[in-house]
């Protein structure tokens, strides 16, 4: 049975929740990425800014990056996936709330991250043509 963290990448690079907006975007190209788990000060997972909520919520509302922190960004509890759970449940989860990226967790720790990339190359052309379907609506 694959698992969560076989399909992860481990050891993803977290930013603090008053991290600028500026400096995420630079970590994200540093980190070749197009999105970062937002960390509070307590090292527990606040939530995700991506490359897209860049763009969207600071650049074309004219705000300036340098003066808005990620965590003004993160929205509600980060959805994520436990790392013991099945690649059924990674599918179902990134369906349900049309994520391209999903944090995995271990308890309470951020173990890895799960991309849509990573689903992709680990899994039959079926099941992961499904979720392009699911997670790409208008």
């Amino acid at each position: 049975m694959t698992t969560a963290r076989d399909l992860m990448t481990p050891d993803p690079v977290c930013v603090e929740s008053s991290t600028t907006v500026r400096e995420a975007a630079a970590k994200m190209a540093s980190s070749d990425v197009g999105a970062l788990p937002i960390c509070g000060e307590d090292g527990k997972l606040k939530g995700m800014i991506t490359d897209r909520d860049i763009v969207v919520k600071v650049l074309a509302q004219g705000k300036d990056p340098m003066a808005v922190h990620v965590g003004e960004l993160a929205q509600g509890e980060a959805v994520t996936v436990g790392a013991d759970d099945d690649a059924r449940e990674v599918l179902r989860t990134m369906a349900r709330h049309e994520v391209r990226r999903l944090p995995v967790i271990d308890g309470h720790s951020l173990v890895g991250i799960i991309a849509q990339a990573d689903v992709a190359r680990a899994l039959p052309n079926e099941p992961v043509g499904a979720l392009l379907a699911d997670i790409s609506t208008d």
